[in-house]
């Protein structure tokens, strides 16, 4: 099994990392891990059944081991109400697979929780990707038993409220190398780059490899 430091990256050859892809797009090739789901931006509002039959399909490939990302923007992307929906119906669908959501979250962090708790999905564990709010945001998303995954920028305080086990690394769209992601959290935390990769890499094998065998 591979262990995952990147957990959230859109380079398609990525090694050691979850890739995330348009279900559309989804071609596994061997070796690697993948989530996928359909993004926010993407014109959620012109998904069909189709569509999301397809995101079945492939969220329940043995190489898929998270649903996303999806999650509501409320700077880009279509409507708020439309955006929503969309983020259910990944829910739903993790809820059956019992697999984790990567959440992409902007400026949308009650409208996430709300819709998660409206929907009675609150067993189901979101990932907050590219986590950037304040050390508030992270509190609020904490306590709501999420995981936040830090990329190239983020809130120094809302890292160091993370607790160790809910603490999560990733590239996402940017050039910057995992181990230089890995370095500047370490500096933030007063720790060495070996203890956070080693701590990152064991909350994504513990959120992602046990779920593996359902």
């Amino acid at each position: 099994m591979m262990d995952i430091l990147d957990f959230h990256t859109h380079r398609l050859d990525a090694t050691g990392a979850l890739i995330a892809v348009d279900p559309r797009r989804f071609d596994p090739q061997p070796g690697l891990w993948y989530s996928v789901g359909f993004h926010p931006w993407d014109n959620v509002e012109n998904l069909t059944d189709s569509d999301f039959d397809l995101l079945r399909q492939c969220a329940g490939h043995p190489q898929v081991l998270a649903v996303g990302e999806t999650g509501i923007d409320r700077l880009r992307g279509g409507h708020l109400v439309e955006q929503g929906e969309a983020f259910v119906r990944h829910l739903q669908l993790a809820h059956a697979l019992d697999k984790p959501v990567v959440v992409h979250n902007v400026r949308a962090t009650q409208d996430i929780l709300d819709a998660r708790r409206n929907a009675r999905l609150d067993d189901v564990t979101l990932v907050i990707h590219g986590m950037r709010g304040n050390a508030n945001v992270a509190r609020t998303l904490l306590d709501a038993g999420c995981y936040l995954s830090y990329g190239p920028r983020f809130n120094a305080e809302a890292l160091k409220i993370t607790p160790p086990h809910r603490l999560l690394i990733e590239t996402d769209d940017s050039d910057t190398p995992i181990t230089a992601v890995a370095s500047l959290a370490a500096q933030t935390l007063h720790l060495t780059i070996d203890e956070i990769t080693t701590t990152a890499t064991a909350n994504a094998q513990q959120l992602l490899m046990s779920r593996q065998s359902h």
